[in-house]
């Protein structure tokens, strides 16, 4: 497959729109526990799995997540986005925000700039592979028609309108022996502290299956040239897939990873160099995993920063959705907050202005995503 967009597009090239977004407080006592945000039939799609989300410094809440034809992984996937000006009360029309014929949309994963040459951009970082040609069928490599490729797509208006694809696999996709690699899913971040501070850091995983390693990919330009860094060394049993990071108070940042063969726990390492190399992928005794992503975000409060993990709470099977919360770096996970009894597969967490968090997450098995609201005090 030839590169979409080819080596002209080496940096994105879109007007700066002034686009406006209101500040109402992201959460109130009165949220309503869950709000559907992509049900079937949305945007044409009966399935909506693969959620991503992100808050802009205006208030606004942008959630991106595959819309599918089937449960099935690899088919005609597109990305369908939505968002919210009033905290994830209310959220605008569901909108197709890519579609390529003959290829599977997979794994989106976003991250804002908020300094540098690109501020106020919204990038999307995504998989696409060949319809019918899923982890298990494509080609090591970064060149030919049944490769994995990474592609961006990015917006300066806010995610009123999109740039076309721009393929970033070079920079992302080691050349030799990786089959596919997989950018979270769920969100990035900018690192705001230490000596690289203004870098953007993708979480990553790459294959063959059941053979995967975690690393990072990171952009020092706002996003116009990517790089990748080393893999974690394995330092427990199983493997560990789908992951998710957050930048604690030092610049340096954690990792979370899903669990295969493992200990039913999910896996973490860490990074002081800005994602180029990471401490041994170890389990984290609190975070049970049954094997299926979860995320995790930096919550600021007004007694300090803390961090929280989603994800399912049952060992066995992917119910009783969970937050675990951390007030030492992610040390320990004293405690946990409930966000429901019921199904619960993919999440993302999002930081609130308040020092509460929303949760972007999959109801299993019915091609629903919902967003709900939590105070860090809640039980």
């Amino acid at each position: 497959m030839p590169r979409i967009g080819g080596p002209a597009l080496a940096a994105l090239a879109m007007p700066a729109i002034c686009v406006s977004c209101a500040t109402t407080p992201a959460s109130a006592p009165h949220d309503p526990p869950a709000v559907a945000v992509f049900s079937p039939g949305d945007c044409g799609h009966p399935i909506h799995r693969i959620p991503a989300a992100i808050r802009l410094p205006c208030g606004r809440i942008v959630a991106v997540c595959e819309g599918r034809g089937s449960l099935a992984d690899n088919g005609s996937n597109d990305l369908v986005m939505r968002h919210s000006d009033d905290g994830g009360r209310t959220w605008s029309a569901c909108r197709v925000i890519l579609d390529l014929p003959g290829r599977s949309i997979n794994n989106p994963c976003a991250v804002h700039v908020a300094n540098g040459a690109h501020a106020g951009r919204l990038i999307v970082m995504f998989q696409s592979y060949p319809t019918g040609a899923g982890e298990h069928r494509v080609q090591p490599g970064i060149e030919g028609d049944l490769t994995c490729r990474t592609l961006v797509i990015a917006s300066d208006d806010r995610g009123a309108s999109w740039s076309e694809p721009r393929d970033v696999t070079e920079g992302t996709k080691r050349p030799t022996g990786v089959t596919s690699v997989a950018s979270g899913p769920g969100a990035g971040v900018q690192l705001r502290h230490g000596p690289h501070a203004g870098r953007l850091v993708m979480p990553f995983n790459e294959g063959p299956f059941a053979a995967w390693r975690t690393y990072a990919a990171f952009s020092d330009d706002g996003g116009d040239s990517w790089r990748m860094g080393q893999p974690a060394p394995e330092g427990s049993p199983g493997r560990g897939n789908e992951v998710q990071l957050a930048e604690l108070a030092d610049g340096s940042l954690l990792m979370v990873a899903r669990q295969f063969d493992g200990a039913r726990r999910r896996k973490v390492t860490r990074s002081t160099d800005g994602g180029e190399t990471w401490s041994p992928l170890v389990d984290q005794p609190e975070l049970i995993d049954p094997s299926c992503m979860g995320g995790i975000a930096r919550i600021d409060t007004p007694s300090g920063p803390l961090l929280a993990v989603t994800g399912p709470g049952d060992e066995r099977r992917r119910m009783a959705g969970t937050a675990w919360i951390s007030a030492d770096g992610g040390a320990t996970w004293p405690r946990t907050i409930a966000i429901t009894d019921g199904p619960f597969a993919y999440s993302v967490p999002v930081a609130l202005p308040d020092g509460r968090f929303g949760v972007l997450w999959e109801r299993d098995g019915t091609g629903t995503i919902l967003w709900q609201v939590l105070g860090i005090g809640d039980r």
